[in-house]
């Protein structure tokens, strides 16, 4: 069992920037991908970036390439998510995951996920 705890988020201009912080407690988090979603009022939760266990790969919505920076300290048990040019449409709760089982390919998929954060709120104003 994972117990997920996200901070980091708040209010930001367009244009600014924000660092998610996803802290783990219990066992596995070393071995078990990890992954962002958001979900906006009155929309999907979605995808937002994922990351291997070891930190080797990474994968991103279309939406945040080049944006959003995804990265791990497994020493830590913690997830970062850097989010830099920020838009309003950025704005939502923001969630980490993790997926306990082993695969092949990175998670991308709520489904694939196990355990979850409370999330944390990003809003950015115009």
């Amino acid at each position: 069992q994972v117990h997920l705890v996200e901070s980091g988020g708040g209010l930001v201009q367009a244009g600014g920037s924000l660092r998610l912080s996803c802290a783990a407690s219990g066992r596995g988090f070393s071995v078990y991908d990890m992954g962002w979603f958001r979900q906006a009022p009155g929309k999907e939760r979605e995808f937002v970036a994922a990351i291997r266990w070891s930190g080797s790969t990474t994968s991103y919505a279309d939406s945040v390439k080049g944006r959003f920076t995804i990265s791990r300290d497994n020493a830590q048990s913690t997830v970062y998510l850097q989010m830099n040019s920020l838009k309003p449409e950025d704005t939502a709760v923001y969630y980490c995951a993790a997926d306990k089982e082993y695969g092949t390919t990175i998670p991308r998929d709520r489904a694939d996920y196990d355990y979850w954060g409370q999330g944390t709120q990003v809003t950015v104003s115009s």
